[in-house]
């Protein structure tokens, strides 16, 4: 196999893990007492992934069309899952609630505007 066969074929295998392209962040959860304290924040094309800083495991994925809400400040970064009455919430110290922030409204823009392309694409037809 030349090198940019396996270079090829690694990215076909790694494209299939659920944390492939991620922004990973460090928090300390405040909210949620079946979550250890610190948590790892993934955030990908999937969604925002809760997952234990020590094994790795994804505890959680929440789709982007669960979350509701979601804020950020210098320490801080809140989020929404569910709706506002029957909702869970989860509040982060971190000092990059601002990234999180930003990614989360450009992952959510663009997964809009791509439900809207398809609604003019099925009132077209």
């Amino acid at each position: 196999m030349s090198p940019e066969d396996a270079k090829i074929t690694f990215l076909k295998i790694i494209y299939r893990w659920p944390t492939f392209g991620s922004a990973f962040f460090e928090v300390k959860q405040t909210t949620e007492p079946n979550y250890p304290e610190m948590l790892l924040i993934a955030i990908n094309k999937h969604g925002v992934s809760l997952i234990h800083p020590q094994t790795k495991e994804i505890l959680v994925t929440h789709p982007f069309t669960r979350i509701s809400n979601w804020s950020s400040g210098n320490t801080y970064f809140h989020m929404t899952i569910g709706n506002l009455v029957r909702g869970s919430k989860l509040l982060c110290e971190t000092s990059l609630g601002y990234k999180m922030d930003d990614l989360l409204t450009s992952y959510i823009s663009l997964m809009l505007t791509n439900m809207n392309k398809q609604r003019g694409t099925l009132r077209i037809k």
